[in-house]
């Protein structure tokens, strides 16, 4: 009783930091909630009956469902419209966000806020000085001389992708990355929506419920470890008086 205790007040501060994420990731856009779920395991060695279980917290997966676009007014910010991913360029090789909020550094690379550089179809995409730019639905990229609009010429696409979500897996650093390793392709069917970001797809009043629920399951966790001293403190006591 004591390790089964002990194990699932352990699991639970697990939960409860995963819950604690998910609620600091609330307003971080395209942010995708964690899914937590708890299952048992045998304990394996030992003599006697193998009847003896531990409890294991694990991550499940994310849950894919869609935030809501809202509208920003800001050229920069772009939001995928429905299925589909934008490509970033991490230090551990490419990775897949649905964060749009894009900025411009010194060099005129196109970067995320969070400073990865924004994939193209070609690879990284490099935007003139003085020119303001449009990001068009299927991702193409223009740019125009701010004394002269009409001048447009194309920049490059963004490098849109839509690979299954059973493929992707989500990272320590909140970005996607397909389980076998290997680099998505390019979809055409993935369409943008301009001058708009994705809201995180967290609910927080389900967070805090599940966040109450993992406390009082803790607590519940701790009282039985506490029960399970003073019985032995008891027998202990017993055993004292008979002898």
């Amino acid at each position: 009783m004591l390790y089964i205790a002990m194990t699932g007040a352990k699991q639970t501060m697990l939960r409860q930091a995963s819950v604690a994420n998910n609620l600091a990731n609330v307003a971080t856009p395209g942010f995708r909630a964690e899914l937590t779920a708890a299952r048992a395991v045998p304990v394996i060695g030992g003599t006697g009956v193998p009847s003896r279980a531990y409890v294991v917290e694990q991550t499940t997966g994310a849950d894919f469902t869609p935030g809501i676009v809202q509208q920003t007014g800001r050229v920069l910010d772009v939001a995928v419209n429905g299925e589909g991913w934008l490509s970033v360029q991490t230090p551990t090789g490419e990775a897949y966000t649905r964060n749009g909020g894009f900025e411009i550094d010194a060099a005129g690379l196109l970067k995320t806020r969070s400073g990865l550089v924004v994939q193209g179809e070609n690879g990284p995409l490099t935007i003139p000085e003085n020119t303001r730019i449009t990001i068009a639905k299927d991702g193409t990229i223009s740019g125009a001389p701010f004394d002269n609009p009409a001048q447009a010429v194309e920049i490059g696409r963004l490098k849109l992708v839509n690979p299954s979500e059973r493929e992707l897996e989500k990272g320590s650093d909140g970005l996607f990355r397909q389980r076998n390793g290997e680099v998505a392709q390019a979809d055409a069917g993935v369409k943008l929506a301009s001058e708009s970001l994705e809201v995180s797809n967290v609910n927080p009043v389900d967070q805090l419920v599940q966040m109450i629920g993992s406390q009082r399951q803790y607590d519940l966790q701790i009282k039985m470890m506490q029960t399970v001293d003073q019985n032995a403190r008891s027998a202990a006591q017993l055993l004292t008086l008979t002898g």
